[in-house]
This record gives structure tokens, C-alpha cells and sequence, in this order.
């Protein structure tokens, strides 16, 4: 007897998941409608430019005229501000551990380069690019040529652009930390990329200067909040192209693995990840180049840098400083975006059989 009842069940339970499926819109709209009445009703009962009755509103339709009513407004500011203000006082300890770490090691990284000799300095660039690039000397002169004209054009550069870079090291290592596991976790579940795919496009549409906000209410001026925004506009592109990367690994390849029992951590690091490194290093590249863009928007919070001279040079009216600044920047673009782009492009000759093949 029990067997009729539990296929009863299990029919009752399938039904209501199909139903529940095909409501999932539904049901979404209705929370979204919920949500923008409460939102209205909380506008309106905090505003302090409400109608003294709430009948007036329809006893006088002026304020549907030209001009947005004074009282229908969200005190999002508000919220935000009392918000951050809570944070700071429950978890300060914590942030303020994280801010001297951060700096800790942000000292280590500048110190080392900025003592270290600069031919040895160049030196470094020259043979981590030689060997980066597949052994290409016209990339390996170039990046060089590159690294050594950032001091020629002025010797402060020097010390600016080791200065940026360091903040930049420690901004795409955090982005390799998180953007590399949230990217396999996406292409392992559709459910995750579901829900971390509106984030990452809602990171990518708000404007890179509002990164900075959320940084200076946690950590105030200087260095580590420049880390931190620079860690959060750049991850997206490193979280997606691993996630594409995982994904376009031939099917065949996979199931080849799956026929000699590989289990699914032997599939990740001696399939999937050594097949997606190409796409993962042209991730590094887009990440790389957006926190050197980030790096120089911080120069506006205190963060020192070869951004720092720009915009002593756009408020002194000097054109020459800014301008001279400004190419120091596109120098050292340069060679970062070489040393990454050329490594994607050695790995990508590697892994192709075509090209071995011609070869």
C-alpha cells in the first residue's frame, strides 16, 4: 500500500516543481511589485515635504506638473550613510586589520623595487618578457626600450611608476585569489553563473570613479582603498574569460578523461585549467590593463603615482608635466600589457594543434 502512495507523492511533487518553474516569472514580478510599493510607501512616509493628509493628494494634482514632487523621494542616501556608519562601528576592527595588512604588504612590494638598482630593474623586465613572449627579441627590445624611457622622460617617473605598479601587483593578485575560483564555480554550475553573471555586469556598468567611494567610508585615504576599488573594477573580465575558458574545452577531450576515471579535480588541474590557460592569460591582460586605468583614477584620493602627476599637472595648468605624465602611462601600459598579452599568445601556440603542426 505504501508504494501507490509514494508514487502519488512523487507525481504531486513533480507537478508542483513544473508549476512552480513556469510561475518562477510570475512570481518574480509580483516580489518586484512588492518591493517598489513598499518603496513608495517608505518615500512617503519619511519625507518631511509630505502633504499634511494624504487625501490632498487627490484633492489637489499639482504635483503631477512638470516639476518632480518634493516628498516622492527615496532616502537611499540615508540608508546608505546610516548603513556604512553600522559597519564601521561593528566590524571597524576588522577593516582596520585589513587596511594594515594590505599596507604591510604594499610596503614590501615598493620598497624592494624601489631599492633594487634600476638597470636591475630593467634588467628583470627585459628577461621576464624574453621568456614570457616565447623568446621573441623584437617584443623583448621593445618592452625594454619601454621600461627604460619611463625614467628618461623624468627621473621622478621612476620612483612614481614603481609606485603605481606596486599597487597594481597587489590589486591583480587579489583579482587571481577570486576571480579564478568564481570562474571555474561558474562553469562548473549554471546556477552559479546565473547569479554571479548580473553581478559582474552590474560591476562593469557602474562608473570606475564610484569605486572609490565605498573604499574611503571603509578605509579612508591613500593606498589600500586604491587596492581594494582597483580589485573590484577589474575582476570581472578575469572571472568571465575563466569561465569561457573552462567551458570551450572540447566535450571529447572531457570525456576522454572521464573514460580513464579521472575524477573531477584531476579533470579541473590536468584538463580543464592547462587547455583554458590562454583564455585565463587574456584575462590577466584585461585586468591588468583596467587596474593601471583605476590606479590613475585613485590619484584623486591621495594614492601616489605617475596618475598623482597627471593631475598636478591639470591643476598647476601645466601642460607639460601632464602631458609628460601621461606618456610615462602609456609606457608602462606598454609593457605590462606586452608581458601578459605576449605570455596568452605563447600559451595559445602551445596548446593549438594547427600551429604545432605547421610548425
Amino acid at each position: 500500500m505504501k508504494e501507490p502512495f509514494g508514487a502519488l507523492s512523487l507525481i504531486i511533487k513533480n507537478g508542483f516543481m513544473e508549476s512552480l518553474k513556469k510561475n518562477k516569472k510570475i512570481f518574480f514580478n509580483i516580489g518586484m511589485l512588492v518591493i517598489f510599493v513598499w518603496l513608495l510607501i517608505t518615500s512617503y512616509s519619511q519625507s518631511k515635504r509630505k502633504p499634511e493628509n494624504f487625501s490632498d493628494l487627490f484633492n489637489d494634482f499639482s504635483w503631477l506638473g512638470g516639476k518632480w514632487p518634493k516628498w516622492l523621494d527615496l532616502p537611499l542616501m540615508k540608508w546608505i550613510n546610516i548603513g556604512f556608519k553600522n559597519l564601521n562601528e561593528k566590524y571597524g576592527y576588522i577593516f582596520e586589520a585589513i587596511n594594515n595588512f594590505l599596507l604591510y604588504i604594499l610596503m614590501l612590494v615598493k620598497n624592494f623595487l624601489i631599492q633594487a638598482p634600476w638597470p636591475l630593474v630593467i634588467l628583470g623586465v627585459v628577461v621576464l618578457t624574453y621568456f614570457a613572449s616565447g623568446k621573441k627579441k623584437g617584443t623583448t627590445v621593445f618592452v625594454g626600450f619601454c621600461t627604460f624611457f619611463i625614467g628618461f622622460l623624468h627621473p621622478i617617473f621612476w620612483q612614481k611608476a614603481i609606485e603605481t605598479t606596486a599597487i597594481m601587483i597587489i590589486g591583480i593578485f587579489l583579482c587571481l585569489i577570486a576571480g579564478i575560483p568564481l570562474g571555474i564555480a561558474m562553469a562548473r554550475s549554471a546556477r552559479t553563473r546565473n547569479i554571479i553573471l548580473p553581478v559582474l555586469d552590474l560591476m562593469q556598468t557602474i562608473p570606475s570613479f564610484c569605486y572609490l567611494i565605498p573604499g574611503i567610508m571603509l578605509f579612508g585615504l591613500g593606498a589600500v582603498p586604491a587596492i581594494i576599488a582597483t580589485f573590484i573594477y577589474a575582476v570581472p573580465p578575469l572571472v568571465r574569460l575563466t569561465d569561457l575558458g573552462i567551458r570551450l574545452v572540447d566535450k571529447e577531450v572531457i570525456e576522454a578523461a572521464d573514460a580513464f576515471g579521472a575524477s573531477k579535480k584531476q579533470k579541473l588541474l590536468g584538463v580543464q585549467l592547462p587547455l583554458a590557460l590562454p583564455n585565463i592569460m587574456q584575462g590577466v591582460n584585461q585586468c591588468t590593463m583596467m587596474a593601471l586605468a583605476m590606479v590613475v583614477i585613485a590619484s584623486m584620493i591621495g594614492t601616489r603615482g605617475l596618475g598623482d602627476e597627471v593631475l598636478l599637472g591639470l591643476q598647476q595648468l601645466n601642460v607639460g608635466r601632464a602631458a609628460e605624465a601621461g606618456i610615462a602611462i602609456v609606457l608602462l601600459a606598454i609593457v605590462l600589457d606586452r608581458i601578459t598579452q605576449s605570455y596568452g599568445e605563447t600559451l595559445q601556440e602551445r596548446t593549438s594543434p594547427g600551429k604545432k603542426d605547421k610548425k
